[in-house]
């Protein structure tokens, strides 16, 4: 009897354990409306920039084991605003050779590896498709808080940021341009994500 009790006790405890290793688990849905992605590169001495401003996706936290958090991001290249209307278009279109958002109308990053490296930073290793080319990426990803939204669920705040080269995705522009726009581009994301 007394070795029942002792195999009831450990089974409840392992099923305890694996209920609160589950729990630590928490699922955001990005928030696309409180979301966006910035990019910045160099036009002739200065700099330029534009952004995003409707991304989609979700990021699945783990706070007790970082390494097991991932983060899928889909960016609606349509969505691209860089303060000029024409200057839009030239991005969007075939025939300026920037995003061709006829033929790819999305840019997608998926991740393949969390690393912490501080109380709340991490080294994210992920996909990065754009153009329909997928390149490796690391983002230096900062969690910038959590607490109560509408609603009754909980929101996160994401900030990541790595640098790329946009001949490596063939956001090349017309060749006249190829001595005024830089290669190495800054790309900074800001997410507001929630649990409902």
């Amino acid at each position: 009897m007394k070795i029942r009790s002792n195999v009831l006790v450990l089974a409840i405890a392992t099923l305890g354990f694996v209920a609160t290793a589950s729990a630590a688990v928490e699922t955001y849905k990005i928030d696309p409306v409180h979301s966006s992605v910035s990019f910045s590169l160099r036009h002739l001495v200065s700099k330029f920039s534009a952004s995003f401003t409707k991304v989609t996706g979700a990021v699945a936290y783990d706070a007790t084991a970082p390494e097991k958090s991932s983060v899928e991001a889909t960016v609606a290249i349509a969505s691209v605003n860089s303060g000029n209307e024409t200057r839009n278009g030239h991005l969007l279109d075939t025939q300026h050779n920037f995003f061709e958002v006829a033929k790819f109308p999305t840019a997608t990053f998926t991740s393949t590896a969390w690393k912490k490296t501080g109380d709340d930073t991490f080294d994210v290793t992920g996909d990065l498709t754009i153009k329909g080319v997928t390149k490796p990426v690391v983002f230096k990803v900062s969690l910038l808080g959590t607490g109560p939204g509408m609603g009754g669920s909980t929101v996160s705040g994401w900030e990541a940021t790595t640098v790329i080269k946009k001949s490596d995705f063939g956001v090349n522009g017309p060749a006249m341009l190829g001595k005024a726009l830089g290669d190495e581009v800054t790309l900074t994301i800001g997410i507001e994500a929630g649990t409902k």
